[in-house]
């Protein structure tokens, strides 16, 4: 059973007790006063119990979701009428009556309703009004006796169980978003450790053979296989460091600028994670397009961490490994992040 639910049953429980109180009567009930004030103490829980928000989607998974301002002190208006009403039926010999303090019961449940529904301020504001109203009409010690102590500890356990309750929300929220960010974290490493091992499967797919010929000849290789295993340690070396930069269309341009003597390095550092497959074959394509256009003797391919930049392409010729006079600049290319202007 929903928790709700518990507490709308003894809600309605308590209403249809205090009720019966206001109505049993020893004169019998030929007055209409007491009807009314039995009335309005049954719109007030209602009013209390199911007037809900129109948009309430913070709290909509919490029972007793939060009542609305506006209804909050229209009931607390209600119940700073029910005592006056109540007693302006009641003979003055009889204030002090079971039948004639109901409302002190009555009042408080209300009040205790508004206070679990996150309205603590009204309720108490409520109660002061009610220990006010019945100190006036029966005097403070007897208002105490009779339910005004009861309905002051109602409102108090409410409001502790509605903190309470907040916090265990607030900490079961935090945690199922923990548990998401942890889920989301392992399912991304699984996704990456995959997309490692098909691509080390594709590079010893490509140099498997080649390196088994260099294995086999002993390093004797003639001139062309010595072309082919250093364009294979390259494709290696691509595929474990390359990582999301590469697909065919590069892996060609970057294997025909090696053909004709250019060493390329390529560097991904993580900085393409965030973008979309067909944004990431916009920047590749724009890259084997690059590499295909320049004649540098060294080229450099490096994912930028720059919010605006994700692939930078540097190109040299062919001058010392520093950045000496003679080691010129040939190539600076910036393929920007998509969607960046």
């Amino acid at each position: 059973m929903k928790v709700r639910r518990v507490f709308d049953i003894i809600a309605l429980a308590l209403t249809a007790y205090f009720a019966v109180r206001g109505l049993v009567r020893p004169e019998g009930n030929g007055q209409i006063l007491p009807y009314a004030a039995v009335a309005l103490y049954i719109a007030l829980t209602f009013a209390a119990l199911y007037i809900t928000p129109r948009a309430d989607a913070g709290r909509a998974a919490r029972a007793g979701s939060g009542l609305p301002r506006w209804a909050a002190y229209l009931v607390l208006l209600g119940c700073a009428l029910l005592p006056l009403l109540v007693s302006r039926y009641t003979p003055p010999e009889q204030q002090t009556a079971s039948h004639a303090t109901w409302y002190l019961g009555a009042v408080g449940a209300v009040l205790t309703i508004m206070c679990a529904r996150h309205r603590p301020v009204p309720a108490w504001i409520g109660i002061g009004i009610l220990a006010l109203e019945s100190s006036l009409a029966i005097g403070l010690v007897p208002a105490l006796a009779s339910g005004l102590m009861g309905s002051a500890v109602w409102v108090a356990v409410a409001q502790l169980l509605m903190v309470f309750t907040d916090r265990a929300y607030r900490d079961t929220s935090r945690l199922a978003a923990l548990q998401q960010a942890t889920s989301a974290w392992q399912a991304s490493q699984a996704v990456r450790r995959q997309e490692r091992r098909r691509r080390i499967q594709y590079a010893l797919a490509v140099a498997g053979p080649v390196l088994s010929r260099v294995i086999a000849a002993e390093g004797a290789l003639t001139d062309e296989e010595r072309v082919q295993a250093r364009l294979a340690e390259g494709r290696l070396r691509d595929e474990l460091r390359g990582a999301r930069l590469l697909d065919d269309d590069v892996r060609e341009a970057i294997n025909a600028a090696r053909l004709r003597g250019a060493t390329v390095t390529v560097f991904d550092e993580g900085g393409l994670d965030d973008i979309e497959a067909g944004d990431l074959d916009a920047v590749r394509h724009e890259l084997a397009e690059t590499l295909r256009e320049t004649d540098a003797a060294r080229i450099i391919i490096r994912t930028a961490p720059d919010p605006r930049v994700a692939v930078t392409i540097v190109g040299r010729s062919a001058g010392g490994e520093g950045l000496t006079e003679e080691d010129d600049l040939q190539l600076w290319r910036e393929v920007p992040r998509p969607g960046v202007e």
